[in-house]
């Protein structure tokens, strides 16, 4: 006589199939950190996310990411990524091409913002900066050339967006 096994299969651990674990990201009541640069599964928004944490220090080019948090350190080209997020402890050093940059610590070499640029009260963005809209909170500081991309880039010709750019600053 058999009987049917209704309980569900045994899932093993992360541990146990030697997966990396996930880290995610703290909420401002937390203290501890994040640990490492660790590419997180699907965040909330439906996309890859990149984190690298508090004290981590990070060299060379990422793409492919859906949004790139620093907290740490890095020195990158940053390819095929929809946002870039620096938090107050994070100082990024390179290029990138974004759809929104929101900036709470440092910002330095050329960023491309085809939408919204955010520099909050403790951001520092210095380099070429292009974007489509910027929003500046009382204490960000912004250095550099800014060129404003008008009608999302493609219906101005490049001479006219220095130029506007010149006249307005």
């Amino acid at each position: 006589m058999m009987f049917k096994n209704n309980r569900p299969p045994a899932v093993p651990s992360a541990t146990e199939v030697n997966l990396p674990p996930v880290v995610t990201t703290p909420s401002s009541s937390s203290a501890s950190p994040n640990v490492g640069a660790t590419p997180a599964p699907l965040d909330s928004e439906g996309g890859k996310r990149l984190i690298v944490g508090q004290g981590i220090k990070l060299k060379g080019e990422i793409s492919a990411c859906d949004r790139l948090i620093v907290e740490g350190h890095v020195e990158v080209t940053l390819n095929d990524t929809r946002t870039v997020e620096i938090k107050p402890t994070g100082r990024f050093i390179g290029s990138c091409e974004v759809e929104q940059a929101e900036i709470s610590g440092t910002y330095e070499g050329d960023l491309t913002v085809r939408g919204r640029l955010s520099v909050h009260a403790s951001g520092i963005v210095t380099g070429n900066i292009h974007y489509g809209e910027i929003e500046l909170e009382r204490g960000g500081r912004i250095a550099g050339e800014l060129k404003v991309r008008e009608g999302g880039a493609a219906s101005a010709k490049p001479g006219d967006m220095a130029h506007r750019a010149t006249r307005a600053a």
